[in-house]
């Protein structure tokens, strides 16, 4: 097993002009004084390290890279400059032995409407060189998870979009990939179906396969990812772990206690361990790097002066807040 499942050094893919899509950054470089607009640059410099066995979400915009980027990482796109290794093989030079090492499943599978899902999973099991038993076995276990063991012989004209996405991703898992490259792999699922996905996301993590995971659902990125990669006009600007992500952007965590009465003054025999940040008649906020020593510190002193403490606890602090801290409202990195 390699040490790096993905690893990229500054992986960049550059499009025509005519081939810009909205919100995508044009390329100056190519002529001296950068004035050459007929190239844009959707992925700029990208370099990652991925563990195996690590879940990474890959956050941004509409137009940010996401998906150029994982189509380099899949061996079917060609990168303009630099490099990226998947499962320890080169994607350009080692394109076929990437694609079997991983399972993709993009924001819109394409599928063979005519066929019937057996004769689906069956063909593309074959294709990555599955026995005809291996894939019997495979095709129940993955079908009973995702809830289409019924209606496997049913054409894939027939299938909602949900049955759909949910059969695109079994196609991906089918082979028992090291790597799942998914985009958006809940968009078209309601709540059971993208809580099933989200389980057999975790139950890979403890597998120890490795997920790279494209998703607009800040929420759903939290709950997965080890760590989150913020991703804006083709450069990654962030990149930790959700907490320290939060920590760095957002600050110190905001702590709220609530007393049965009104404050009367309490506030003031407080100045000497925390700062106030916010109040009401009966509640109070404020901000510590070190709640385990600090709040504490709080109760006690109210004990002492005979306050009525209802509840301590730290006001949830969201990654879209984060993200919108990074991106910006109006797609500007701040």
């Amino acid at each position: 097993m390699p040490e790096w499942m993905i690893e990229t050094d500054n992986l960049t893919k550059r499009f025509p002009r005519s081939a810009a899509g909205k919100g995508q950054r044009r390329d100056h470089s190519a002529r001296p004084g950068g004035q050459d607009p007929s190239w844009f640059t959707a992925v700029d410099r990208v370099s990652l390290q991925v563990p195996a066995g690590e879940i990474l979400a890959l956050l941004g915009p509409n137009g940010a890279g996401k998906t150029t980027t994982v189509r380099m990482l899949a061996g079917i796109l060609m990168p303009s400059a630099g490099r990226a290794r998947v499962a320890g093989r080169d994607t350009v030079h080692e394109a076929r032995q990437v694609r079997q090492a991983i399972g993709l499943l993009t924001e819109f599978p394409g599928l063979y409407l005519r066929m019937r899902a057996g004769e689906y999973l069956a063909f593309f099991g074959e294709l990555q060189g599955l026995d005809a038993a291996t894939v019997r076995l495979r095709t129940a276990a993955l079908s009973e998870r995702f809830g289409l063991a019924n209606n496997l012989s049913q054409r894939l004209a027939e299938y909602s979009k949900g049955m759909r996405q949910k059969l695109a991703l079994i196609r991906a898992m089918l082979h028992d990939p090291a790597l799942l490259l998914l985009d958006e792999p809940t968009s078209a699922l309601d709540p059971q179906g993208a809580k099933q996905v989200r389980d057999a996301i975790l139950d890979l993590r403890r597998e120890h396969h490795t997920v790279l995971l494209c998703t607009h659902n800040l929420a759903e990125a939290e709950l997965l990812a080890d760590r989150i990669a913020i991703i804006h006009r083709g450069r990654v600007v962030a990149l930790d772990t959700a907490e320290r992500l939060k920590a760095e952007f957002l600050g110190p965590p905001l702590q709220e206690v609530r007393l049965a009465h009104a404050l009367d003054g309490s506030l003031a025999q407080l100045g000497d361990l925390v700062s106030i940040e916010d109040q009401g008649d009966t509640w109070f906020r404020y901000r510590t790097a070190s709640p385990e020593r600090t709040n504490p510190e709080v109760l006690a002193r109210l004990t002492s002066l005979h306050a009525r403490v209802l509840s301590l606890a730290e006001i949830p602090r969201r990654l879209e807040d984060v993200y919108l801290r990074i991106v910006g409202t109006d797609g500007h990195v701040s």
